[in-house]
């Protein structure tokens, strides 16, 4: 079993109640909270995505909100709206669901372009702007968008811009024969959830979030993350590769892994394990590699066995 620090030990165990069988899920959820970026979860109907959200948002005891994208929605349900005020004679701005610290936008693909573009300033800056005023958001502040992969009917692909503002994106997955047992037994009077409270004060969170940027990245590390990130963007069956935004990214995520794992400093096994979640969803696959049925996960793991890891002893990287 894995030694975490007390802290993460604490959520990784208060997730587990409600989201069984699923560790290194859960791991990635901290991850992006650590890394202050934002999580795509894709996956099948029904295997937990928006417990996964609800339950780290009640692990933290944070303000929570939901947000049920649907080909209706206009940009204002998300930021919120000006409206008059007759006794003050003058504008007052009704801040929309975005104003929390944890937002869940479930079926984040069923909303029309003009609504998801709502969503890139405020995954961006931290801040939304309304009828030329910027209204900034809380600190810390994480959404967690949902979409299932399979449905076609009435959904809007998300654009480039928009996955790119994502730093992750993982799968849940079917929890084994066994695990859904307990998922039976457990969920036989309530729901696990509605037994789980804080765990980390707002405080020690904001600790953990400056702990973690201490973790040290050695300059060998540094080249192997660019060296990774530009391969993508020279491989012929990649139309367009990552950006900068992914190798700063993949940086940020590499530190919290490390220290998660009980470090201070990052080795190559740790770029090599969270590449894939970070810099998968950035790229985009050209038209024949798609026939082919390559993809872009694919693409990754071949460039991490090409790319030389840095050699040399682990102190090299302390």
């Amino acid at each position: 079993m894995k030694k975490y620090n007390s802290k993460i030990g604490l959520l990784v165990n208060n997730l587990e109640k409600v989201i069984i069988g699923k560790r290194g899920v859960i791991e990635m959820m901290i991850i992006g909270l650590l890394s202050q970026g934002h999580i795509l979860i894709e996956d099948v109907p029904g295997v937990g995505k928006t417990m996964l959200a609800r339950s780290l948002a009640k692990s933290l005891g944070v303000e929570f909100n939901r947000l049920q994208f649907t080909p209706d929605m206009l940009p204002s349900d998300v930021t919120g709206v000006s409206i008059y005020n007759q006794s003050s004679n003058g504008f007052e701005f009704k801040p929309g669901p975005i104003f929390a610290q944890v937002v869940l936008v479930d079926e984040i693909n069923r909303a029309t372009p003009k609504t998801q573009a709502a969503l890139l300033e405020a995954m961006e800056e931290k801040q939304v702007t309304v009828d030329g005023l910027t209204h900034k958001l809380p600190n810390p502040f994480l959404v967690v968008a949902t979409q299932n992969p399979i449905e076609y009917e009435g959904t809007f692909p998300l654009p480039e811009a928009q996955l790119d503002r994502f730093l992750l994106r993982i799968k849940l997955g079917y929890p084994l024969p066994e695990e859904e047992i307990r998922i039976l037994e457990d969920q036989k009077i309530e729901h696990p959830i509605n037994s789980i409270g804080p765990v980390i004060s707002e405080e020690e969170l904001r600790l953990l979030l400056k702990t973690v940027r201490d973790v040290y990245v050695s300059p060998l590390i540094r080249e192997y993350i660019v060296e990774i990130v530009n391969r993508t963007r020279t491989n012929e069956d990649l139309y367009l590769g990552a950006s900068p935004r992914g190798s700063l990214a993949l940086y940020r995520t590499s530190q919290v892994f490390a220290f998660i794992n009980g470090r201070n400093y990052v080795l190559p096994d740790d770029i090599k394990e969270i590449a894939p979640y970070v810099l998968a969803h950035r790229l985009i696959v050209n038209p024949e590699a798609r026939l082919k049925e390559i993809s872009s996960n694919r693409i990754v793991q071949e460039i991490l066995e090409q790319v030389p890891a840095p050699g040399g002893a682990e102190e090299g990287f302390k």
